[in-house]
């Protein structure tokens, strides 16, 4: 086959090896994820409420394992990530946790389908000055009937993942620049068939 002509990186994150957190295991990640959100509790106006988190499927990229992570405080939503190095034998290790917080929720936008974070963890770089920002993506669905995520970049799928539990999380490189436009990462749900998409939504928005 020939060189193609939009060299992206495609599925370039690990699958998860874990399932939902639990036990000792969910205590040592609600430790770091409270904390990283105890910074932020002044400027919310209140802390997280650690019974109300959430745990979303696991992924690997460069060596590290990220759990994304959202929570409520009050009237806003914590959101955010641990991130550990994880090897083949003995215990996690190098814990890292982001975090910040919002006051638009999904309970207040009935017209959402997708409920959505995404953060930076790490770049790509290609020739020609061409590169692009490798992003970490978990959502909720909205809408019923959702069994998979793509992440799609232009119409070409980046990463994929199944629904567990009424969650998701992608890995995939956004904000790509050195082909023409700036492209942005679409995300979209599919139902059982995989042939009908139940709900999209992009990672750019053009409010501003």
């Amino acid at each position: 086959m020939p060189p193609v002509a939009r060299p992206y990186p495609r599925f370039i994150a690990d699958a998860a090896k874990e399932g939902a957190p639990y036990g000792r295991w969910a205590e040592r990640l609600t430790e770091e994820f409270t904390r990283a959100c105890g910074a932020l509790s002044s400027e919310a106006g209140s802390p997280l409420d650690p019974e109300t988190l959430r745990w979303f499927p696991e992924r690997g990229y460069g060596g590290r394992v990220y759990v994304p992570a959202s929570g409520r405080g009050g009237e806003v939503e914590y959101f955010g990530w641990i991130s550990f190095s994880r090897p083949e034998e003995g215990e996690a290790s190098d814990f890292m946790a982001r975090a910040d917080f919002t006051d638009v929720t999904a309970d207040d936008n009935p017209d959402w389908k997708i409920d959505l974070n995404d953060d930076v963890i790490g770049s790509w770089r290609a020739d020609g000055g061409r590169g692009g920002d490798v992003t970490l993506v978990w959502g909720l669905p909205l809408v019923g009937g959702a069994v998979a995520a793509t992440a799609e970049l232009d119409g070409e799928v980046l990463d994929q993942a199944a629904v567990q539990d009424g969650r998701f999380t992608l890995v995939a490189v956004d904000a790509v620049t050195g082909f023409g436009d700036d492209l942005f990462l679409e995300v979209r749900l599919w139902d059982r068939t995989l042939r009908r998409v139940v709900a999209a939504e992009s990672l750019y928005d053009d409010a501003g």
